[in-house]
């Protein structure tokens, strides 16, 4: 797995200029490189809020995003910082750190409505920051959030029902909300009792009862929080340092904080580290640099056209980019190998075939390994078929090969008996007694010989076919032989070609006989690792609707037991809703298999003419 150069300092994703969003190709090339796992954590909320100083110190450094001592906010667009996770060997973290919602300089909600969307569709774990407390006001700043439906669609207009609520499925596909308030300054007590700050969260998101506007617009984006991100949770900062201190926070050192700041920093941190889940799209699939990547474009792409974007298009685009990495990836492993056979040619049909087999197995391995969404096997049938066309290839370089090292070897052996022709050994009486023992030896000798590959006894076939003329010419000149005995040798001439035919076609049979069993053994491989790969996806798959179902559970307990029992009500059809998707995907993920098997068998019989095609290492496909 190629691992990216260290990446010093953030670098700009998205660019945001007067309003207009575009993607940054070096961070696109960057994230290129990364073909690991990544678990993508973003930060939004308020301008001059002290998101970028968080970011840092998840980086593990004490500057890097520009944090700025001034009302002007610093940070423009969307800027990233991939570093090596500092928990998960073998996972990038990747931190984004947005531009501040509500800048005055900028007067563009719509603008700050899209970088937030963009900052919840391409993390595992959102951050939000903000100051002071989490109060009504706090939360109508919050108003981003209410707005995700228009601005996020889960499948396209033709695939939705209008019916459907799509906003209560962004539960499946959401990042986990983290909300950080900074310069905390309260007690955590509710009513008397001292609370944590999760509980001090949940206080917060607490429904009002009540149809009225006033009870709708405060209910709003509660009920959004609730609803739409799988888990929550909460941490309250102190300030950092004394008011005049705090221009200098990037240069300030650990000492010159105040203890209880770097205390919950440190919680904070090993938080994200330790529960931040790798980047997944719709499906379960993991995110790599390089989708990750791909992912961006095609969300700033789609939104610079005007459009909304949509998780089913993007996730069927990557799949579309990866799947057809996939298919190269997956077949160099096969060429490499193969190659490596290729050096020892001739071989026989036992070692090409368990060869081709062990390839094309390790060649699927890695195509499912990569691929995703592949549900009409489209991408498994071409790399299918690349293996199939290459190895035809293959045989016949291994043909060509057997053919030229059996004739040279027959040249070779012949070469005597050829000094006896001219020399007229054979023209004297008795001769042709002495050629045909010549020959028989010989012969003898040419079957001895090891790896001679598949054509053997077609060649020798062949060989002795054209000079049965000359064995005629010296039998008919041999005046030792009556007439009678000439007519019984040329008969047996006649036989032993019959013979030499029949142990060729033998040959021929026992070779496609062993290239059937072998393909149907890589058929049944690829089968089994079909299904496995489809069993996974649908374990995945599964498993978030699981988590989703788990999320509402919780959510309807707590609304039943607040006396919100319409409210509960709805989530009871939300959860058979989810209960039905997730009955639903075992025939979804059985039937493409079923389909597959119906393909690819029939392809045996290929085999059974290609053998039939074969001569002298002429392959008709």
């Amino acid at each position: 797995m190629s691992k990216p150069t260290m990446m010093p300092s953030p670098i700009c994703l998205v660019e945001n200029v007067n309003g207009s969003l575009s993607i940054c190709k070096d961070a696109i090339d960057f994230l290129s490189n990364i073909n690991e796992p990544v678990v993508v954590v973003s930060v939004v909320g308020l301008y001059r809020t002290g998101k970028s100083y968080l970011m840092n110190r998840l980086a593990g450094q004490q500057t890097g995003f520009a944090l700025g001592n001034t009302i002007e906010s610093k940070t423009k667009g969307i800027w990233m910082w991939c570093v090596p996770h500092p928990k998960k060997q073998g996972h990038t973290l990747v931190l984004l750190d947005t531009e501040g919602l509500g800048d005055v300089d900028k007067g563009d909600s719509k603008n700050d409505g899209w970088i937030f969307c963009l900052a919840v569709l391409l993390s595992s774990t959102l951050v939000y920051n903000s100051r002071g407390t989490i109060d009504n006001s706090a939360l109508e700043k919050l108003h981003y959030i209410t707005e995700l439906t228009e601005q996020i669609k889960i499948r396209t207009a033709e695939a939705a029902d209008e019916e459907d609520e799509e906003d209560s499925k962004f539960v499946l596909f959401f990042p986990s909300f983290t909300w950080v308030v900074r310069d905390f300054t309260l007690d955590l007590v509710i009513d008397g009792k001292n609370v944590n700050e999760d509980q001090y969260l949940d206080f917060a998101l607490q429904l009002r009862k009540g149809n009225n506007k006033k009870a709708l617009e405060y209910n709003l984006p509660r009920q959004c929080i609730r609803n739409y991100f799988p888990s929550r949770k909460c941490f309250v900062f102190p300030s950092p340092a004394s008011p005049e201190k705090m221009k200098q926070l990037e240069s300030l050192q650990e000492k010159d904080l105040v203890p209880d700041f770097l205390e919950v920093t440190g919680r904070f941190c090993e938080h994200i580290f330790r529960n931040s889940v790798v980047k997944t799209l719709k499906g379960g699939h993991k995110v790599t640099g390089k989708l990750l990547g791909h992912l961006a474009k095609i969300y700033v792409d789609t939104i610079s056209s005007g459009k909304v974007p949509c998780l089913d298009n993007a996730v069927v685009a990557l799949a579309n980019l990866e799947n057809k990495c996939a298919v190269e990836e997956a077949f160099k492993v096969y060429e490499r190998g193969m190659e490596e056979v290729k050096k020892t040619f001739p071989v026989n049909v036992d070692e090409i075939s368990s060869e081709h087999q062990r390839f094309s197995s390790l060649a699927n391995a890695e195509f499912m390994k990569r691929s995703f969404k592949d549900e009409k096997q489209e991408y498994i049938n071409q790399l299918k078929e690349k293996i199939d066309v290459y190895y035809g290839c293959l045989l016949e370089d291994n043909g060509l090969a057997s053919k030229k090292k059996c004739e040279d070897l027959l040249k070779d052996l012949f070469s005597e008996m050829n000094k006896k022709l001219q020399d007229g050994v054979y023209s004297q009486p008795g001769g042709y007694e002495l050629y045909c023992k010549d020959r028989d030896v010989i012969v003898e000798k040419y079957r001895r010989e090891p790896n001679k590959g598949v054509l053997a006894e077609a060649v020798l076939h062949e060989f002795l076919n054209e000079r049965g003329a000359e064995a005629n010419s010296i039998l008919y000149t041999d005046t030792k032989l009556t007439e009678n005995d000439k007519k019984i040798q040329e008969e047996k001439e006649r036989n032993a070609l019959m013979q030499q035919k029949c142990e060729e076609e033998q040959e021929k049979r026992i070779e496609s006989e062993r290239m059937m069993a072998a393909e149907k053994v890589r058929q049944d491989d690829q089968i089994k690792q079909m299904q496995e790969k489809f069993e996974k996806e649908r374990e995945q798959m599964q498993q978030e609707t699981e988590k989703a179902i788990d999320s509402k559970l919780k959510e309807q307990e707590e609304m039943l037991n607040k006396g919100f029992k319409e409210r509960a009500d709805l989530l009871s059809e939300e959860i058979n809703d989810l209960k039905k998707e997730k009955k639903g995907f075992m025939e979804e993920y059985i039937m493409p298999i079923v389909g597959a098997a119906a393909q690819i068998l029939p392809t045996i019989l290929d085999y059974r003419v290609m053998m039939k095609g074969m001569k002298y290492g002429k392959v008709k496909i």
